[in-house]
């Protein structure tokens, strides 16, 4: 059965090698079988509250991913579909500014104090990271093409938004127990660094990633695709470990500016 608006799933021609028998669709998810991919998220959440932890920050999560992904996929029919750099411009604004007040919620100082701060490495961490692969890697032609500089973007700054805050929320608490703030700094950039660098060490060993499967499953060949998909964890390993060590640099100069005082 098929919702108001679904479209059906598409079959793409068979790439070489493939037997005459198997089909590869790309299927649109209806939406009532889309509802059930949150039966797990509902034992999550009942194991929260049964361990009393806090269940309204993981349901007003939830609730802003639903608004915010429905939102986004109506915005991005427009955006892609724009013909002005200064569009792609704002959404990026948008996009590092959401990501730096974002990556303060678990901050223990004020977060309106770190803001210019955080906003600062992210741009220059994440926004160093997408010039140099959308300008010189990809080297896109007009520079703003919104199918790839968004896309991108989003994977740069989500990404360094969850390593600032690692790293930011480590360092709080290695400063919280007396410890100097060059050994609080390198303890949370390590901690900081933790995700991504599992995440060097499983690709293509314990995981396939998303991009990698999704241009497999659109018929590239599996070289192109490991290429891209080499350019993309270069991308998130360079983009998190630039933005983490300018905050902390900056954090904990600032740390030793007020013990001095």
């Amino acid at each position: 059965m098929m919702c108001a608006g679904d479209r059906p799933s598409r079959t793409l021609p068979l790439p070489q090698g493939f037997h005459s028998s198997m089909t590869l669709a790309i299927q649109n998810i209806p939406l009532e079988r889309l509802a059930v991919a949150l039966i797990p998220v509902g034992f999550v959440l009942l194991i929260l509250n049964a361990w009393s932890l806090n269940v309204r920050t993981s349901l007003a999560a939830i609730g802003r991913m639903l608004l915010q992904l429905m939102l986004l996929g109506y915005l991005l029919v427009y955006i892609f579909q724009t013909d002005t750099s200064w569009v792609v411009i704002g959404v990026l604004t948008v996009m590092l500014v959401g990501a730096s007040w974002i990556s303060l919620r678990v901050s223990k100082s004020g977060r309106r104090e770190l803001l210019p701060t955080v906003l600062l490495s992210i741009l220059l961490g994440g926004g160093t990271t997408l010039f140099v692969i959308t300008q010189v890697v990809l080297d896109l032609d007009p520079w703003y093409q919104p199918r790839m500089v968004i896309p991108l973007a989003g994977m740069i700054f989500s990404n360094c938004m969850n390593t600032v805050s690692l790293a930011i929320e480590r360092f709080q608490s290695e400063i919280s127990r007396g410890e100097s703030g060059d050994i609080a700094r390198r303890t949370a950039l390590e901690a900081a660094l933790i995700p991504i660098t599992n995440s060097l060490f499983a690709v293509g060993l314990v995981s396939i990633p998303g991009m990698m499967t999704g241009q497999v499953l659109a018929q590239e060949d599996p070289l192109t695709a490991a290429r891209y998909q080499i350019m993309v964890m270069c991308m998130m390993f360079g983009s998190s470990g630039l933005s983490s060590s300018i905050c902390l640099a900056l954090i904990s100069r600032r740390a030793g500016d007020d013990r001095g005082r």
